[in-house]
């Protein structure tokens, strides 16, 4: 057994128990809701970082008048302008990379996702997950698997309407965007779904929705002007 069975079988056992919990109350989209719950657990995880980030990105505003003048007083030597700005951003607690690490940190949780709903065996026992749908789309099928057949069949149209509304969002989430690391990684969340399982797209969309919720709540308090 390698270090990544084990969330992957936690991750199983707690999918499992949720979606036994939820079919009842919403017939055959347990394991979809069930996802749900998981990935807005892991971002209220992530959310003391999230606003972190925002007092960063707030600090990092304040250096921008700082910023203008060191490169236009250092713009013929860029070294001199690197150093200088490595400084000033060490100097004030900021950081160019501001907003990036609550994505970089839900990475093990997404692959951890991404393994469960590939994996026909989880524990020496069939997942028993890959059997759920949603709108009888299998959740371990991908885009790329039913290409093939058109975007007009019913698998077609659902993953269609995922990545279109996985688009949207992140379109909004890249227009405020603190810089343009995280606005490609925004993005890069439509690339990502077409080739990972449908379970993994319900994620991506439920988190891309998050984001753009706290994104602007975040807009409205740590980053509302004193």
């Amino acid at each position: 057994m390698s270090l990544f069975d084990m969330p992957v079988e936690g991750a199983y056992a707690l999918v499992k128990w949720l979606t036994l919990a939820f079919d009842p109350m919403v017939g055959g989209l347990g394991a979809v809701l069930a996802i749900v719950v998981v990935t807005l657990a892991v971002r209220a995880l992530l959310l003391p970082l999230a606003v972190r980030a925002a007092r960063g990105e707030r600090a990092r505003s304040a250096l921008l008048p700082e910023l203008t003048r060191l490169r236009e007083r250092h713009r013929r030597d860029p070294e001199r302008l690197r150093r200088e700005m490595a400084a000033l951003y060490e100097r004030e607690g900021a950081s160019p990379l501001t907003g990036i690490g609550p994505m970089v940190l839900q990475f093990p949780f997404f692959m951890v996702l991404y393994t469960l709903f590939r994996s026909a065996m989880i524990a020496g026992h069939q997942n028993v997950l890959l059997a759920h749908t949603l709108f009888s789309v299998p959740l371990g099928q991908n885009a790329v698997a039913v290409a093939g057949a058109g975007l007009l069949t019913p698998a077609g149209l659902v993953f269609a309407g995922l990545l279109v509304a996985l688009a949207a969002v992140a379109w909004w989430s890249a227009r405020h965007a603190p810089s343009a690391w995280v606005r490609l990684l925004s993005l890069g969340t439509v690339v990502v779904a077409v080739f990972v399982p449908l379970a993994a797209g319900v994620y991506l969309l439920t988190s891309a929705i998050w984001t753009a919720v706290e994104r602007t709540a975040l807009r409205r308090t740590v980053l509302a002007p004193a």
